[in-house]
């Protein structure tokens, strides 16, 4: 566990408006004027400025505006703030009064503005370049809205203008450099929008600057050295910029700067030996993620207001020589996955001991780093509001001190990845707030303690890859909120206890496997009905498995193997059908394999070294040799032809009594006039009707000919056509006499690569077969009427027709719902995960996107479109760089310089699929200009923002189908934070470079864990 948690841009914004507020940078004048007048004593302009704002308002939920009429003066209109001596507007403030419409040019025309506020409303479209004549303005908030194009340049107009407030919007372009002509500025927040360019040179020129906010923008470029004459800079954030090279030694000597967060850039060099001489205001140094070499420097120490300290994911390298008492104020220190280092032995971990008068310190983190030795037992001297402490992957060893017991604020406790030996301390059962216990690969022995059973809001407990002994504490079963449980790879012994299995909190792990236990496994494993991963591998658990585990109906993964169970499989496991991986391998199992797996969608099944007998199914899983595996049943027969298996014998009944003469004789007879009577109907038939009619859709070969495919589609007509590319086009048709729909794909044989596509669509349907591929049923290769080649494939029809419709189309007049789409990317990946994992040689789609992506009457998802997909290891289908790679949008960018088709080429367009799924935009779409792409947007708006970028729809969907839920207000964060993970997933997949990309199968299984948190609630 990493315990650096990415520190929300709210959080800094809180720190901005706080020292705003406590420093007197933005007063807010209320209305003074009260006398209610029809007369507008000359001012008609500003009246009609603030009617033509109004009239651009297309909503108005809280009625603020309802006071705009001419019943009373404008001065006394909600919002409005007028002069006492000219009666003209000078403050304009709307906050936070879900207000949306676009911004009127008219608002120009209030000369006497000095405060323009209309932050966190929903005003959309571009900022006017009007507000440039605005001289007297002082003011500008606009943050926390939907304005998107450029900052206007000719703000510069706007000479007086001191706090100017645009972040949290869709603002594109560069930062207009002359913004440096602004004197008197000394706010500028511009963070959380899409800027690019680079930080101007010319900002250098604020002089009076003292807030300089920018964060998470795509700007780019290096930080000027030009800034460095903001002498009276306190706050300068440029989170996440994309910046790179040195941080100017200039900015270090800015000394009434008291926040530097520069946080996932690319910056280097050094962090100077004197920042604590030179920065001694210093509160917060926030340089996570970057590429900072060289020492830590000691002088931190005088940062005596010091209250976070931030340098962790950076190739920071020595030993720590801070003296931490110093920073009385220090709350967060962390320091991970850089190249620190100590011996405990060699006094090097000391700056642990200088902690104890830190009496408000939340955090220490120093996890992936090269501290060994014993961890110091000064470590128990921390204060009693201490939360969270992470040293996971050190080289600590010796005993766990315990001292920990004395921390009783912990909530995260992180040991794991070290060499700790010794016993667990029983001293733990003290820590009642603790949520996270990881102790996983260390080298702890003894028996877990009884005292764990005392953390009542334990969520997590990691305890696997020791040396652990004896029995599983009963008492666990008093952690109620147990979510994770790993004792796995241990030397555990005894049965499992009933009352873990009685967990109801446990929802995601419970991994017991490669430990001693025996016994039964109790019936109550059948009460872990929402676990999805569940491990009892390796050990010697006996009897038959117990029919109650067919309760657990939210399992993704199960295995059983290597223990002594024996009988058969319970036909109650049929109700198991989200089973991804199933492995009952290495058991003394019997009896005939469940014909119900055949509907599974499992992705591996181990039934190896067991006693099973009889016919091996072909369907489902059992069609892919790769996909599962029955070595050492030696019983078994039928199956797959590459499993070399005996053929069944045929189970005829033979009655030993003979029939007699003439019973064979009447037999005989009618056998002669059934054959008579048939050979007379069909020649009947033959000459009453010339015309060869098709074959029964339910033969095994359906063949059909242009003539019947013109028939079955009206002639190809426009009514019929449901679909075209540059390929093909597809109709619907009926072929036989029960009406029954299919889809007819013509080729477009005269454009270029038609042909190929046609070839490489053939061989790949000849060699796969999955429930989330669309079915093909034939296919057709000829000539029409006119003598022209003709080809057709002809697949199963998708009546509720593709993903794209659901997305962009008006077609349907519902939208799709969360669930709906979260199951969806589910089939498209496990698609995906059979194309790349189990096909022999392995697929690769090359064309992934919505219209390739068809939904049946139950909304499954069906992949389809093989045209341009190739089989890795041969030459047969489409591979030629002079081919043209998937769908400009969908297609990655290593295509774009002719490299070969890969799998991960399709794990991209999987991701740029999945984001176009949640935040309905095409990544063609005119939103994602100026260099800024689906993949940008989506990966700008995450953690904390993808509420603003996502499709409407999908937050509003508890408020629909939780309507029994107890709390909605928490099922609603729920779904949030779901919907925010699924598109974390997208722009995994949709990284740039290969390497980098989520493996599908990690894809499947995540995604699993978010529908399974949803269903849940």
């Amino acid at each position: 566990m990493n315990s650096r948690k990415p520190i929300s841009c709210l959080v800094y914004l809180s720190h901005i408006i706080t020292f705003l507020f406590s420093s007197g940078f933005i007063v807010i004048f209320l209305a003074t004027g009260t006398t209610i007048s029809a007369s507008y004593d000359g001012n008609e302009t500003d009246h009609m400025a603030l009617l033509s704002f109004k009239k651009m308002i297309t909503r108005d939920p809280y009625g603020v505006l309802n006071s705009w009429n001419t019943s009373f003066h404008f001065c006394d209109w909600s919002g409005v703030s007028c002069g006492k001596r000219h009666r003209r507007v000078t403050a304009l403030q709307l906050i936070s009064q879900g207000l949306e419409g676009s911004l009127s040019p008219h608002v120009g025309n209030l000369t006497f503005l000095r405060q323009f506020v209309l932050s966190n409303n929903s005003f959309q479209g571009s900022i006017p370049q009007d507000l440039g004549r605005l001289s007297r303005l002082r003011v500008l908030v606009l943050e926390l809205n939907q304005f998107t194009g450029v900052i206007p340049t000719n703000l510069s107009g706007c000479s007086n203008l001191e706090n100017i407030f645009l972040e949290h919007n869709q603002l594109v372009g560069s930062i207009p450099k002359e913004v440096g002509l602004l004197s008197k500025l000394t706010s500028l927040s511009l963070d959380e929008n899409n800027l690019t360019g680079g930080i101007p040179s010319s900002l250098g020129n604020l002089t009076s600057i003292q807030v300089f906010v920018i964060s998470s923008n795509p700007l780019g470029g290096n930080i000027p050295d030009t800034l460095g004459r903001w002498k009276s800079l306190r706050f300068f954030a440029a989170g996440e910029c994309k910046l790179y090279g040195t941080i100017p030694r200039s900015l270090y000597n800015l000394s009434f700067l008291t926040t530097l967060f520069l946080p996932m850039n690319q910056l280097s060099g050094t962090i100077p030996s004197d920042i604590g001489a030179t920065l001694p205001n210093l509160d917060w140094l926030a340089l996570w993620e970057n590429q900072l070499g060289g020492f830590l420097p000691p002088s931190i120490s005088n940062c005596s207001k010091l209250i976070k300290l931030q340098i962790d994911t950076n190739n920071i390298r020595g030993t720590v020589t801070i003296d931490f008492g110093k920073l009385s104020d220090i709350t967060i220190i962390s320091l991970d996955d850089t190249n620190l280092h100590g011996r405990a032995a060699a006094g090097e971990m000391k700056f642990i001991d200088t902690l104890k008068n830190c009496s408000k310190l939340k955090t220490l983190s120093f996890s992936n780093c090269s501290f060994e030795g014993v961890l110091p037992r000064s470590i128990g001297n921390l204060s009693d509001q201490f939360e969270e402490l992470n040293v996971e992957g050190n080289m600590l060893s010796g005993n766990i001190p315990s001292g920990i017991g004395n921390l009783v604020g912990l909530s995260v406790l992180e040991l794991s990845t070290n060499q700790f030996t010794g016993k667990i301390p029983s001293v733990i059962g003290n820590l009642q707030n603790l949520q996270y216990f990881g102790l996983f690969q260390n080298q702890l022995s003894g028996w877990i303690p009884d005292a764990i059973g005392n953390l009542s809001v334990l969520d997590t407990l990691y305890l696997d890859t020791n040396a652990l002994e004896g029995n599983i504490p009963s008492r666990l079963g008093n952690c109620h909120q147990l979510s994770k449980l790993t004792l796995f790879d241990n030397k555990l012994s005894g049965i499992i206890p009933k009352e873990i299995l009685q967990l109801s909190s446990l929802t995601f792990t419970l991994d017991l496997s490669y430990n001693n236990l025996s016994g039964l496994v109790p019936t109550e494993v059948g009460d872990l009905n929402m676990l999805s991963y569940l491990d009892f591998s390796d050990n010697r658990l006996s009897g038959n498995i117990p029919s109650s585990l067919g309760s657990c109906t939210s399992l993704t993964f199960l295995s059983l193997k290597g223990n002594l169970f024996q009988g058969m499989i319970p036909s109650s496991l049929s109700s198991l059908r989200g089973l991804e991986t199933l492995d009952i391998s290495y058991n003394n199992l019997s009896g005939k394999i469940p014909q119900f797996f055949e509907r599974f969608s499992l992705q591996y099944f181990n039934l190896s070294f067991n006693d099973f007998e009889g016919e091996v199914p072909v369907v489902g899983v059992f069609a892919n040799s790769s996909a599962f595996s029955i070595l050492g049943n030696s019983r078994l027969c039928g199956g797959l032809v590459e499993l070399d298996l005996r053929k069944c014998k045929e189970t005829k009944k033979h009655s030993e009594k003979k029939f007699p003469l003439f019973v064979i004789f009447i037999l005989i007879v009618s056998a002669l006039v059934s054959i008579l009577g048939f050979v007379y109907l069909f020649c009947k038939r033959k000459s009453k009707d010339q015309v060869p009619q098709s074959s029964s859709m339910n033969g095994k070969f359906l063949k059909v000919s242009y003539g019947l495919l013109l028939k079955a589609t009206n002639g190809f007509s426009e009514a019929n056509l449901i679909g075209k590319g540059g390929f093909s086009s597809v109709y619907k048709g009926t072929l036989d006499e029960d009406d029954k729909l299919v889809a007819i794909k013509v080729l477009h044989l005269q454009n270029r690569g038609a042909n190929r596509s046609f070839t490489a669509e053939c061989e790949v349907w000849r060699s796969i077969r999955h429930r989330n591929l669309l079915k093909i049923i034939t296919s057709c290769s000829g000539v029409d009427f006119q003598g022209n080649d003709f080809k057709a494939l002809i697949y199963e029809f998708m009546p509720n027709g593709s993903l794209h419709d659901w997305l962009h189309s008006s077609v349907h007049a519902s939208r799709l719902k969360l669930l709906q789409r979260i199951n969806i990317l589910i089939d498209v990946a496990i698609a995906l995960d059979y194309l790349h994992n189990y096909c022999i040689p392995s697929i690769v789609h090359g064309d992934l996107k919505p219209s390739n992506i068809l939904l049946d009457e139950g909304m499954v998802a069906h992949v389809g479109d093989f045209g341009l997909a190739r089989s890795l290891g041969t030459d047969i289908i489409l591979n030629s760089s002079s081919v043209i790679k998937g769908t400009i949008g969908y297609a990655p960018p290593e295509y774009g310089v002719g490299n070969e088709m890969t799998s991960s080429g399709d794990i991209y367009s999987y991701g740029i699929l999945l984001l176009e799924v949640m935040i309905g935009k095409k990544p063609t779409d005119d939103t994602f200009k100026e260099g800024v792409s689906l993949h940008d947007f989506a990966s700008m708006a995450l953690p904390n923002h993808v509420n603003d970028i996502i499709d409407g729809e999908l937050l509003n969907i508890h408020h629909e189908d939780y309507v029994n839920v107890r709390s909605r207000l928490s099922n609603a964060k729920i779904i949030e934070e779901c919907v925010a993970l699924t598109v974390k997933i997208g722009v995994s997949c949709s990284m740039d470079s290969p390497t980098q990309r989520m493996n599908i199968k990690n894809v499947v299984h995540e995604l699993q864990h978010i529908l399974d948190a949803i269903q849940c609630i």
